[in-house]
């Protein structure tokens, strides 16, 4: 008798658990789930109904799923967060708002264009600065009380070529920060498929060293560069790229490497069809 198996994150959703598969896929890359007794972190492995589903703990420990995101990094990264003042360009809900203060962080500033979306718990957390209605892009370094450590970005409908300068004019001269690469808004419109998604590699990998190659224009050094584990609106995925202002030792490693490691953690081929 064959044994009807589905991915996790479907499985969860078709069977009541969650009621979408992005709601899944972050609880599931949160270490909510697990089959069997064991702890799975991947939204891909397959389960069926002879499994045992167990959730356990807290889905999402921040007030966003983009905390996952940042969390992913200062693991990955081996980031210090402890102490530091932190500038965060888009700040929206808060997720990374939130992971930054959960890391340590003394002070954040949470810049955004919007209004009203920042999380009520951080904008009453006194370590928050609340910079609604602004455009990081022209942000005066001199109405921040302190010039930021370290800068975490998760902006949409613009290409970090055009951000990066301005947070280097922000930060510290020996300033570092993580960005979040998301191809949909680094590509150009051909490249960008049905419902705003990127299904390509090919076209991950020309945005990936793309980025790279500015960080190193501005005279900056790229620390280390690999993919989220949770996926961008509609499906995209996305990449973290980690930065200093100053000289030290450059990543060596391969972003082709990165962009594969990227597509067989979501168990896809090199061409999604379009849907």
């Amino acid at each position: 008798m064959t044994v009807n198996r589905l991915r996790l994150d479907v499985f969860l959703v078709q069977n009541g658990y969650y009621p979408s598969r992005e709601r899944a896929q972050a609880a599931i890359i949160a270490g909510a789930v697990y089959i069997n007794g064991a702890c799975v972190r991947k939204p891909g492995q397959t389960v069926s109904d002879t499994d045992a589903i167990e959730l356990r703990g807290r889905e999402v420990p921040y007030v966003s799923r983009g905390g996952l995101k940042l969390e992913h990094a200062l693991k990955a990264f081996n980031i210090n967060l402890d102490a530091k003042v932190v500038i965060d360009a888009g700040a929206s809900t808060g997720g990374f708002v939130d992971c930054a203060l959960a890391a340590g962080a003394r002070r954040v500033y949470a810049v955004d264009v919007g209004y009203g979306q920042l999380a009520w718990k951080l904008r009453t957390d006194p370590r928050v600065v609340v910079l609604e209605r602004t455009n990081v892009r022209y942000l005066d370094p001199n109405t921040l009380d302190e010039p930021p450590d370290f800068a975490t970005i998760d902006l949409s409908f613009i290409s970090l070529e055009k951000v990066l300068p301005q947070i280097g004019r922000l930060l510290k001269p020996e300033g570092e920060g993580v960005a979040l690469v998301k191809p949909q808004f680094e590509a150009g419109p051909e490249k960008v498929g049905k419902k705003g998604v990127v299904r390509d590699a090919a076209t991950h990998l020309i945005v990936c060293r793309r980025i790279v190659q500015f960080i190193g224009s501005l005279n900056w050094e790229v620390l280390n560069f690999t993919f989220s584990p949770i996926k961008g609106p509609e499906g995209n995925i996305e990449f973290l790229v980690y930065f200093s202002k100053a000289a030290g030792q450059s990543w060596e490693g391969s972003i082709s490497e990165i962009v594969d490691a990227a597509w067989d953690f979501f168990d896809k081929g090199k061409v999604l069809p379009e849907h």
